[in-house]
């Protein structure tokens, strides 16, 4: 199976497809912007372009395009957070687990490239940051360069040896290769390293127009026009919403309209649900949870607008208030005390 075509960002495509065929793409380049809007999807269209034999603009039907698309070019190594295996190995046994993990992945996402948020025990360990060094001082095996996507760079900074893995990829921004294309992707770039973001050109990714998620909606997931038409208006243009939005089965899903529930019934009820949230070993599923909260939130308050029932103004304030908490969930704040003060604080405006 391959990749869904590219939904939006035609603007920005041009813009750097641009730069490519001008000589003036940066070798190492940070895209940044909010969750789900297709930061890395936006990455691999960028190594379809940089990995296409001919100069200038892709249109995506070469052979090496192609291979891109099925995530089976020998050019492109695209690393993801993993979750650490919990062996206590030495380290040539720990980046064999890495390479097996990273293996595992793609291969999913060969077989299904829709795929969901990632696990909050998943980072950049030393060994995946010491896989990237490695595939980095490759040479390239088919194209005349190679590219090499780190997807939620992020994470190198919220886990167990992250200064040792951010060292590690700091060196390899330093001095890249000149046949090689650095594009790390992240939707909290202020939790880079500012030496790792100094050795980087800053890409905004913005969010998607809701009649494109509305568009990837029907196309790709077959979701009914009407109930992708409601998603979409809710998503803030994110498509990663859009997915968890549909799919009630999604533990976001469930938590958030858990979270909601225990708003309502009272602080006995949000103080335990505060309680079930790991303090710090999920960080990946609490970022979740918010996003979707803010989506149910969204998802109310045109309820009330559609109505023209009272409220609305209740309902922005609560959405405020998640989104204040994100960011102050990102500077380290205890998840668990956090949602206690986030529940307190939309109890006494809903």
């Amino acid at each position: 199976m391959s990749l869904h075509d590219l939904y939006g960002h035609e603007s920005l495509m041009n813009r750097l497809v641009g730069a490519l065929a001008s000589g003036r793409f940066p070798q190492a380049l940070l895209l940044s912007g909010p969750a789900g809007v297709g930061k890395q999807r936006v990455a691999l269209a960028l190594a379809e372009a940089l990995l296409c034999p001919e100069e200038g603009p892709c249109g995506g039907d070469c052979p090496a395009a192609r291979q891109v698309r099925r995530l089976a070019h020998p050019d492109l190594h695209w690393l993801v957070p993993i979750v650490p295996s919990g062996k206590s190995s030495g380290p040539d046994k720990q980046i064999e687990e890495s390479e097996t993990a990273l293996g595992e992945i793609m291969a999913e996402r060969r077989e299904s490239p829709i795929y969901g948020p990632l696990d909050g025990r998943a980072s950049h360990s030393i060994a995946s940051a010491r896989i990237l060094r490695k595939k980095v001082g490759m040479t390239p095996f088919q194209a005349r360069r190679k590219v090499v996507i780190v997807g939620d760079a992020d994470r190198l900074v919220a886990q167990e040896s992250s200064l040792e893995a951010a060292n590690t990829l700091l060196k390899v921004l330093e001095e890249p290769p000149k046949d090689t294309f650095l594009i790390l992707t992240s939707s909290v770039p202020e939790a880079l390293l500012p030496t790792i973001r100094s050795r980087l050109v800053a890409v905004r990714v913005g969010r998607l127009r809701d009649s494109e998620v509305e568009r990837f909606l029907i196309e790709q997931v077959n979701t009914p026009a009407d109930k992708a038409r409601r998603i979409a208006e809710g998503a803030e243009g994110s498509v990663g919403r859009a997915l968890a939005a549909a799919g009630s089965g999604d533990p976001a899903t469930r938590a958030a309209a858990r979270f909601l529930k225990a708003v309502e019934d009272g602080p006995l009820a949000w103080a335990g649900e505060a309680l079930m949230q790991q303090p710090w070993g999920a960080r990946g599923a609490h970022t979740a949870l918010l996003d979707q909260l803010a989506v149910q939130l969204r998802s109310k308050l045109q309820g009330i607008l559609q109505d023209g029932a009272s409220g609305a103004d209740n309902y922005l304030e609560a959405i405020r208030l998640v989104q204040k908490h994100r960011v102050e969930t990102q500077r380290n704040l205890n998840p668990q005390v956090g949602l206690a003060v986030l529940a307190s604080d939309m109890a006494a405006v809903l």
